[in-house]
């Protein structure tokens, strides 16, 4: 992660198919909905088991 300063977090995380296609207009349409809000940094984070596939998005941003 950079050195970018921020003070919120959220967390996007899906783990079936059809949650894993549609993340990414979930988060437009989150940034959609907050528009005092400046992403500074990303973590984008995958991981499996035998029966499960998970995608997680986490974004950090500053508000104002």
């Amino acid at each position: 992660m950079s050195t970018n300063s921020f003070n919120g977090v959220k967390v996007f995380s899906a783990t079936k198919a059809r949650e894993r296609e549609e993340l990414g207009e979930t988060i437009t349409a989150w940034l959609a909905a907050n528009p005092g809000v400046t992403i500074v940094d990303k973590i984008v984070t995958q991981s499996s088991d035998n029966e499960f596939h998970c995608l997680t998005i986490t974004l950090f941003f500053v508000t104002g």
